[in-house]
């Protein structure tokens, strides 16, 4: 995951007049499904109530690429309540999870020469 500051994720969709809120979701979003999760096409934010189970879908995500240690459920209540302030503190772990060491995968077995 790209680290990103979480003031700006903040901040600049009260610039942008929201726009950076959506280019922000769909962005970590496509980030996220590189990692393993399964969030459908961005294009549902846009269908009223649908957009509902989309950011429930995303936040599934989010519980996967933290490993846990951001539920699901609680990432849902600070997206749908807390707005960007909730997408900040999802920022947050994002870039908690990208700045921890990944472990080395053990080399590939070189076959004997004949």
């Amino acid at each position: 995951m790209k680290n990103r500051s979480p003031i700006a994720v903040a901040l600049l969709p009260f610039v942008t007049f929201g726009i950076y809120a959506l280019y922000w979701e769909v962005k970590t979003k496509g980030e996220m499904n590189e990692l393993g999760a399964d969030i459908p096409t961005a294009w549902l934010i846009i269908i009223p109530f649908v957009n509902i189970w989309w950011m429930w879908k995303y936040c599934e995500g989010v519980e996967k690429v933290t490993g846990g240690k951001l539920s699901g459920v609680l990432a849902f209540v600070l997206l749908f309540l807390l707005s960007v302030i909730g997408a900040a503190i999802i920022q947050n772990e994002f870039n908690n999870v990208s700045s921890q060491p990944v472990a080395a995968q053990p080399a590939a077995p070189v076959p004997p020469q004949a």
